[in-house]
């Protein structure tokens, strides 16, 4: 049984919900190792994400996203986890990389996407590797939606 999951924690951007579900689920849906899922996504200020990185990885500040992976290895086809989106951090990378917030915030679904689905970045190869699918997904729909509307009530 599916279960997808949106919760807003922060205030800097209005998002989407109805938008962030269909994107998701098509991103889900085009994944063909990917049978079901139970996943849940928050949305977060810097602030947030900093307490999460420092709590939870040992990292200072803010990052992108955070994944944290329940896959039950007894269970094949079925990713689950809790997803940690920055919305700040999708900010000041949309400026860097001259692309949009949204944008952006779709990457971090699809680059959470793949870690659930065992891509890793660990390594310099296996980087590479999640870069070229992380930039095929997020392509492939940024054509298929609009993804501007990320933003909208």
């Amino acid at each position: 049984m599916a279960k997808l999951a949106f919760s807003n924690r922060q205030r800097t951007k209005p998002l989407n919900p109805r938008r962030l579900r269909e994107i998701a689920e098509a991103i889900l849906a085009y994944l063909p190792r990917v049978k079901d899922w139970d996943l849940m996504f928050y949305f977060v200020g810097a602030a947030r994400m900093a307490d999460i990185n420092a709590r939870h990885l040992g990292h200072p500040g803010a990052t992108d996203v955070i994944t944290f992976d329940y896959n039950d290895p007894e269970v094949p086809g079925r990713i689950c986890g809790e997803i940690f989106i920055c919305v700040d951090v999708a900010i000041e990378q949309a400026r860097e990389f001259r692309t949009s917030w949204q944008s952006e915030v779709v990457r971090y679904m699809v680059h959470s996407i793949l870690h659930l689905c065992g891509y890793d970045d660990l390594k310099p190869a296996e980087r590479r590797e999640m870069k070229q699918a992380e930039n095929r997904l997020v392509a492939k729909f940024s054509r298929q939606f609009k993804l501007s509307a990320v933003g909208r009530q």
